[in-house]
């Protein structure tokens, strides 16, 4: 018995996972229009704040994409700098003499 590669028929059909996601995405926009009817209805409405600032969001999203998030990478030192900086010093640092 072989081992180990690809075998014939194995797996997954291609485009099914595709066919799915279209299926559902059609069924969801059939509903689209009432749903943005219901968040409008709770960013307007007198619930609460954090409801109406939620729906908000979830329009803003929806009409103009969600913002990009920003990554903050810091490091407070970085190893690699550091080692260049102690090599470069040390090779153009001239070397002191004791005093005898």
């Amino acid at each position: 018995m072989a081992r180990g590669g690809p075998r014939p028929g194995a797996g997954r059909k291609r485009g099914k996972v595709g066919e799915a996601k279209r299926a559902l995405a059609e069924m969801a926009k059939e509903h689209a229009e009432v749903a943005l009817l219901t968040l409008v209805e709770i960013a307007t409405g007198d619930g609460a704040a954090s409801a109406r600032v939620s729906a908000a969001v979830a329009i803003l999203d929806r009409a103009y994409g969600k913002p990009p998030q920003a990554l903050e990478h810091s490091v407070p030192e970085n190893p690699f700098e550091r080692l260049a900086a102690e090599l470069i010093g040390t090779a153009l640092r001239p070397k002191v003499e004791a005093d005898s």
